[in-house]
């Protein structure tokens, strides 16, 4: 359990990376070349999702959970906003479900 939840964090920031470079170029924050790396880093996104242990609807449902964590994180770390409680809330229901369904599978 601990190795799949740390190739989904692995996952999300790679799929978080890829993204949030060609949105800084796109705000002029940033030079083009960040379209390289980004581009990478969604190799890798997909290379980690080939990874997970089965390219099944419930994985990725619980995949979808530790995303939205992590982008919980990712505005704090990275973007420098705190979240609200809300957020926190969202994402810890988030985890919560995933859990629900992890567990669920292994019945």
């Amino acid at each position: 359990m601990t190795k799949t939840l740390g190739l989904f964090l692995l996952t999300a920031i790679a799929e978080l990376l890829g993204c949030y470079l060609p949105m800084l170029w796109l705000n002029n924050k940033g030079s083009a070349w960040l379209l390289l790396p980004a581009a990478v880093s969604l190799m890798v996104f997909v290379w980690l999702l080939t990874l997970h242990p089965a390219a099944s609807g419930r994985v990725y449902a619980a995949y979808g959970a530790v995303y939205i964590a992590t982008a919980i994180f990712w505005l704090w770390g990275v973007d420098g906003v705190s979240p609200r409680w809300t957020d926190l809330l969202g994402a810890g229901l988030a985890l919560t479900g995933a859990a629900v369904i992890a567990l669920g599978a292994r019945t």
